[in-house]
């Protein structure tokens, strides 16, 4: 059993910078991908970011591309997503995700554990 926080969300103008944690507890960090998806109000949830386990394969939704950065400090059982250059159609709530497979998934199903979720706003 994987417990997931996420933290770091918040209110930030266009153009803005936010930087989200979420830190793992319970069975080894290490040992799962992690991902990033957001969902905004009345859409479907969606992809972000993901890394697998030791940092080798980075993906990336193209809408972020450029502007975010998924890392992992597995010494400290935490994934990050540093967003930069906000824009409005970036507000959702942004939850984490663990898959205990070697590749990161862009697919929500594959995940086995969720974080509760925090809410990125971003206005003009």
């Amino acid at each position: 059993q994987v417990q997931l926080v996420e933290s770091g969300g918040g209110l930030v103008q266009a153009g803005g910078s936010l930087t989200l944690s979420c830190v793992a507890s319970g069975r080894a960090f290490n040992k799962y991908s992690m991902g990033w998806f957001r969902q905004a109000p009345g859409k479907e949830r969606e992809f972000v970011a993901a890394i697998s386990r030791y940092n080798s394969i980075i993906t990336y939704t193209d809408s972020v591309k450029g502007r975010f950065t998924i890392a992992r400090d597995n010494a400290k059982n935490t994934v990050y997503l540093q967003m930069m250059s906000l824009k409005l159609e970036d507000t959702a709530a942004y939850y984490c995700a663990a898959d205990n497979t070697p590749w990161p998934s862009e697919q929500d199903s594959t995940y086995d554990y969720w974080g509760q979720g925090t809410q990125v706003t971003v206005s003009s």
